[in-house]
């Protein structure tokens, strides 16, 4: 099959190894993915402060440049995040008719049935769970709220997290409870954020694992700084990490806090 890549805008500026992570695991699979140079934000930021105007034209970009799905030239759209898959599917076409572009929110609308999560395009799509991976770490997933509420992405995630080898796979306490990022929420409250984040910090470390795992870059950002203020010790990972590791060809992330030292096999 042929994949379309949305990397994502924190993915493309601050953490590209989702996105790297995401090829790697569909090419070994034998499925092609092509990166549409034209994306950039999906508007997520911008609609959910309210400004739907700007927000508007953000997404029209978006529409241009995937619009080619619905001509069939690629089987679907692969996100590696949840809330950025949400965001596609639930907020574009809704942004697109309040500011008055009615053709263009039809045409979000199509294409947003073609956008898929990565762990929905691994599962619901393609049929597998077992990808390959070898990850011998202690590891916590955290599912973030708008993988759980909006993408609505379910237990997939655990599926493919328990087919790994090797991996040692610790329930979270309290998982679906928000860690206190939300974006722009978390600069405007950002006194209840941090006090959210100290508790899902808490339950994190009650569990001893090395890895913390979500399907967002943008809650692994926000976890992952408090875990370092702290001096913790665990690492921050996304899905897409480690499904890409295999006992022969470990994937090493190309940034400090996912050092060699958690490269699969080590």
């Amino acid at each position: 099959m042929r994949f379309a890549l949305f990397a994502t805008c924190i993915g493309d500026s601050m953490f590209p190894q989702a996105p790297q992570a995401t090829v790697t695991i569909l090419e070994r699979l034998g499925h092609e993915v092509v990166f549409p140079d034209k994306q950039v934000c999906c508007g997520q930021m911008h609609a959910n402060t309210g400004y739907f105007k700007e927000a508007g034209s953000i997404i029209a970009n978006h529409v241009r440049a995937f619009a080619p799905v619905l001509d069939g030239e690629w089987d679907g759209i692969v996100v590696p995040s949840g809330s950025c898959t949400g965001a596609t599917r639930h907020e574009q076409s809704m942004v697109l008719e309040h500011i008055g572009e009615d053709e263009l929110a039809k045409q979000a609308r199509q294409i947003a049935k073609h956008t898929y999560d990565l762990s929905e395009v691994l599962v619901d799509v393609l049929g597998v769970t077992d990808v390959g991976a070898y990850f011998p770490h202690r590891v916590v997933y955290h599912p973030t709220c708008h993988s759980m509420r909006v993408a609505k992405v379910g237990d997939r995630p655990y599926q493919l997290l328990r087919a790994v080898q090797g991996i040692d796979l610790v329930d979270l306490p309290d998982a679906e409870v928000c860690c206190g990022f939300g974006g722009t929420f978390a600069m405007k409250n950002h006194e209840t954020s941090a006090a959210m984040l100290a508790n899902k910090m808490t339950n994190v470390l009650s569990t001893q694992a090395e890895v913390l795992c979500t399907g967002d870059y943008s809650c692994l950002m926000h976890i992952g700084g408090g875990l370092a203020r702290l001096n913790s010790g665990v690492r921050i990972m996304h899905l897409a990490e480690i499904l890409a590791s295999t006992q022969d060809e470990p994937f090493v992330s190309n940034v400090s806090f996912a050092p060699d030292s958690l490269a699969a096999g080590a």
